[in-house]
């Protein structure tokens, strides 16, 4: 005892585990552990193919109305002030209004609540959803952190699978399979983060007609809206409320190349107003109350950010990232060691199968990855990071000319690795 206190071992505080628990896989973490094998004597430029922020190369730069927008709303001085924690009224209805052109169905400000980024967004659904025995079903492979908030917040995760072979749909036999008594909603990514699919409209029916039947609602991640270049256009399922009630996360992180103005949303979809009474709603209410609000300039930029923004724009876009995408389903099929079930057509990210029997001294997709950074300084993210071990999530969100550099260090890498007859 040390003055009449507690000895040092004696202290009654400690670090939450669960928290270090959840946060063990995640993409930034693995990206960094990538980073810090990095060969500091190659003197070529490190290629990026691992990350989801475009926004430092010179193709994806945001519109210049984003930018005017934001300027002006840090200028008028009406956006110094706290915001209410749902979102300032002006932004709520513009997200209304913006989405509302792809819906059968007129959405309300009222339906809108305005997140930090669309990470709060998921945060906040994953956090109201989770009651004692409850469990959620996520797509495999999916965004991790939908797994790592879950587990924080004590609410059992579920994985169906993603079908390849189907161009990544859901395995909704194995949905049904999975879902009992205790679950509660399950997760599409559409436009598809990690595989590059697009939904097309006949599945998302299906997906609704399921969750139905099972009595659960969608939760769907579309913070790629409208990032398509292939031959399935963007349909968001909000189409689909009328069926199954839908909760839609989305922000202008990826669309308008602006991850770090850390504005997004959450959506209630639900013209039979069942979230309403199942009491949804106001537990959404309630978790913004006791959580931090986007900054009230970039809200108070947002309703001229969403009508002044230009269609070519968000064209051009999308012309360079099919591009991208082109390069790297075509040189990938120069690498034997890889291979690429579907063209993407959406989103920045593909899935590409390892095959390590044709490769030396390679055990699985993290050493892969690891060795492919020191020696090539080349950063691709191993599919174990996303769920799915020993394929690799390639982002194609650069420029051309590096994708093309990028891709040619991987072929180098797969020719001096070759598994000796």
């Amino acid at each position: 005892m040390d003055n009449g206190g507690l000895s040092r071992d004696q202290w009654r505080f400690v670090g939450n585990e669960l928290l270090t628990k959840a946060s063990a896989v995640t993409v930034r973490g693995v990206l960094n552990m990538l980073i810090e094998n990095l060969n500091a004597n190659d003197s070529r430029p490190v290629i990026p193919l691992g990350h989801g922020d475009p926004s430092a190369f010179p193709s994806f730069r945001t519109a210049t109305a984003a930018e005017d927008a934001l300027c002006s709303a840090i200028r008028s001085a009406k956006f110094n002030g706290y915001s209410s924690t749902v979102g300032i009224p002006a932004a709520r209805s513009a997200v209304a209004d913006h989405l509302s052109k792809d819906l059968p169905h007129k959405l309300s400000p009222d339906d809108v609540f305005l997140t930090i980024g669309c990470t709060q967004a998921l945060e906040a659904i994953v956090s109201v959803l989770a009651r004692p025995k409850s469990n959620i079903l996520l797509p495999r492979p999916g965004y991790p952190y939908y797994e790592a908030r879950a587990g924080f917040s004590h609410l059992e995760v579920r994985h169906f699978d993603l079908v390849p072979e189907k161009g990544w749909e859901v395995d909704l036999e194995a949905v049904e399979a999975l879902s009992d008594e205790n679950t509660v909603a399950m997760v599409i990514i559409n436009p598809g983060n990690p595989c590059g699919n697009v939904f097309k409209y006949e599945h998302l029916k299906k997906v609704a007609e399921t969750a139905k039947k099972l009595g659960i609602l969608v939760i769907s991640d579309e913070v790629y809206d409208h990032l398509t270049f292939g031959s399935s256009p963007f349909v968001p399922m909000g189409v689909f409320a009328s069926i199954v009630p839908v909760v839609t996360v989305g922000s202008i992180s990826k669309r308008w190349i602006v991850p770090g103005w850390r504005l997004g949303w959450l959506v209630t979809n639900d013209p039979d107003g069942i979230l309403r009474k199942q009491g949804i709603v106001d537990c959404i209410k309630g978790f913004l109350n006791i959580t931090s609000d986007p900054a009230t300039f970039t809200q108070g930029a947002l309703p001229q950010i969403l009508e002044n923004t230009p269609s070519d724009f968000f064209e051009k876009i999308n012309v360079v990232l099919g591009e991208c995408a082109n390069i790297l389903y075509d040189r990938i099929k120069e690498i034997p060691c890889l291979t690429c079930p579907i063209k993407p057509e959406g989103s920045m990210f593909a899935m590409v199968k390892l095959n390590l029997p044709l490769l030396e001294s390679i055990k699985d997709d993290l050493e892969f990855c690891r060795k492919l950074a020191e020696e090539e300084s080349v950063i691709v993210l191993p599919g174990v990071a996303v769920g799915l071990k020993n394929w690799l999530r390639i982002t194609f969100a650069v420029e051309p000319s590096s994708i093309e550099d990028g891709l040619r260090r991987v072929k180098a890498f797969h020719q001096r690795h070759t598994k000796k007859q």
